[in-house]
């Protein structure tokens, strides 16, 4: 008897009479749909590598990678933050300078201390030699920082110290030994000198996309469903953003500058060429939120937003959901208990005309916070919903995340039923999930759709449709009442 993987054995050819046993993979019956709620997040922080990606789940993460908070509109802290308390944990976060940052440092007896990331997180951390009270040719080198935690190393000398720092993958400080390597002597030092720069222009939060990848570009591959630019309001950067978010499947949140006016917010729309259902403009009407480090600041309504969608199913809108953490708005100003300033009917059609959404209180649903039109930029009325590009993102992601293990299978009448059991089967799941309505969506991959002419030079073409689910936005209710009106009740026999 001999085992064979699947693809292995040429039955045809066999001519030795014994038991063969093949080993077949599991069928896939549907795909495991991609994550919607990661949010990939780009700013401005006190520490923390550049133009890398970084694994955020929950606040401590975030501090840990890129310290304190900073009470700018920028900082990735801040908008983490924010976004946690609407329901989203799960962050790739990249960090932007403008150059001018620089990295934090120290000497020991001529032994340089040199902070691991740049910006001003890194004159906080100390560095302390202390001799061993027992074995007293040992030291430990202890490295501690209130936010980013501590680290100590053990040694007899300094090049074994220096040593251990580099093997520390988690490290705080990188240790730069002199040419004539002093004796270890205890000591202390503070580090200084660290600074985060001036305010990253523009072009730094977009970034290249080349080798190297930077700014939004370094967001490439990290299976993100949503994306912000925290803090960036400048319209030359929107169809960027709508690019970027066409070719990634992220939904863009972005947002005008504080303090706009309608007017002058739909002009800067048309003026840039706005119009994709992959970005979501919110009016820069910014907002006032209490943190918890910094006091009350005010901030970017991107946060918001995108927190509350990381937290949504696919198929939902953002439209008339709660918000939480708000205080007030540059229109209603600080409020407590309700607004002293509100949109008008008149002013909301103005803005949702022109593609633009905005947070505000009121909300159809009763006094809170909320989005209130639940709308992206596209012009077209059949995709200009959220639930539609979350959804339609949703779907494709799905799809070529798993489909491609068909490529390189011969054509036939396996390989199509195949690929129509796979995208029945996936789109099935979504449908007892709620994300569809059941029935709704039609498969066609056979030789109706796939012609010996076009499988003879290896294409393969499965035509998938799918109804989506509608949102309520427009509820209306007919009363009619007095005196002189006929109810009609219907009765159950008993």
């Amino acid at each position: 008897m001999t085992i064979y993987q699947s693809g292995q054995l040429n039955t045809n050819s066999l001519n030795v009479p014994d038991l063969y046993v093949q080993i077949l993979k599991p069928q896939s019956l549907a795909l495991n749909g991609v994550s919607t709620g990661r949010i990939g997040l780009v700013g401005t922080a006190t520490w923390g590598p550049v133009g890398t990606p970084v694994i955020v789940g929950a606040m401590g993460d975030c501090l840990s990678a890129f310290g304190p908070k900073q009470a700018l509109a920028s900082d990735i802290g801040t908008a983490v933050n924010i976004a946690i308390m609407q329901g989203a944990s799960d962050f790739r976060c990249v960090r932007v300078t403008d150059g001018t940052d620089a990295a934090a440092t120290g000497t020991l007896d001529g032994v340089t201390l040199t902070a691991i990331h740049t910006g001003s997180a890194g004159n906080a951390i100390s560095a302390t030699l202390a001799q061993d009270a027992i074995i007293t040719t040992n030291y430990t080198l202890a490295i501690s920082h209130a936010t980013l935690g501590s680290r100590s190393y053990r040694g007899a000398t300094w090049a074994v110290l220096a040593a251990a720092v580099a093997a520390d993958s988690t490290a705080l400080v990188r240790v730069g030994l002199p040419t004539t390597v002093p004796a270890l002597a205890a000591g202390a030092v503070t580090l200084a000198g660290g600074a985060d720069g001036a305010a990253p222009a523009t072009a730094a939060f977009v970034g290249t996309d080349g080798v190297t990848r930077t700014g939004l570009y370094a967001l490439r591959g990290q299976g993100c469903a949503l994306g912000l630019l925290a803090g960036m309001s400048d319209s030359t950067c929107w169809t960027a953003q709508a690019a970027f978010g066409l070719g990634e499947g992220l939904y863009m949140i972005a947002c005008g500058p504080a303090g706009d006016g309608i007017a002058s917010a739909v002009a800067a729309k048309a003026a840039a060429g706005l119009d994709s259902y992959a970005v979501k403009l919110m009016f820069g009407d910014w907002l006032w939120w209490d943190d918890d480090t910094n006091g009350l600041m005010l901030v970017p309504p991107q946060a918001f937003v995108a927190g509350l969608l990381g937290g949504l199913s696919p198929e939902q809108s953002s439209l008339n959901k709660e918000l939480y953490g708000v205080v007030g708005s540059q229109k209603a100003g600080l409020v407590s208990g309700g607004t002293s300033q509100t949109y008008s009917t008149a002013e909301l059609s103005a803005l949702f005309a022109a593609g633009i959404d905005v947070i505000c209180n009121p909300a159809p649903g009763g006094s809170y916070w909320a989005v209130r039109g639940g709308i992206n930029t596209s012009s077209d009325d059949v995709t200009d919903d959220d639930s539609y590009t979350r959804l339609t993102n949703y779907i494709a992601e799905t799809l070529n995340a798993g489909m491609g293990a068909f490529v390189g299978e011969v054509i036939g009448t396996a390989l199509f039923g195949d690929i129509r059991a796979v995208l029945l089967g996936t789109l099935s799941n979504m449908a007892g999930s709620g994300i569809l309505a059941s029935a709704s969506w039609a498969v066609v991959c056979d030789t109706t759709n796939n012609p010996q002419s076009e499988t003879a030079l290896g294409y393969v073409r499965a035509d998938v449709q799918v109804r989506y689910q509608g949102i309520n936005r427009f509820f209306v209710v007919n009363l009619q009442g007095g005196a002189s009106v006929t109810v009609s009740t219907a009765t159950t026999a008993s």
